[in-house]
């Protein structure tokens, strides 16, 4: 069974390429989710193996879902990676303490983002 990934990601430009990477090269099953309200229903419905999250989205945060995620028993455990271009350290510790795992900065190469799932799975 493939390993499931949902990337949450408002810019449909993103969305195509990082998929497209994360499933032909990667052979993950990978869901998209374009706003983080969707993001939240579709981990709910998924259960996937990770979840890559894009901070700055149209209705709430990436903070916010990452927040909503790990608040419900059945999703805490998920790992969670904040994937954006704001890449100061003091943006690093703030993802970190709203409960991502980890962190990548936009853009990344087709290699760091498969070794950055890959460690995480």
């Amino acid at each position: 069974m493939k390993q499931r990934i949902l990337y949450i990601e408002d810019n449909p430009h993103n969305m195509d390429l990082v998929c497209r990477i994360l499933s032909h090269v990667g052979g993950y099953e990978v869901s998209g989710a374009i706003d983080g309200l969707t993001g939240v229903t579709s981990a709910e419905q998924l259960q996937p193996d990770l979840i890559i999250m894009d901070i700055n989205l149209p209705d709430i945060n990436g903070l916010e879902v990452t927040r909503r995620i790990k608040a419900k028993p059945q999703l805490q455990n998920i790992p969670i990676i904040a994937f954006t271009a704001d890449t100061g350290e003091s943006d690093r510790q703030i993802y970190l303490a709203a409960g991502c795992n980890g962190y990548m900065a936009k853009p990344a190469s087709a290699k760091t983002l498969l070794d950055t799932v890959q460690a995480f799975l």
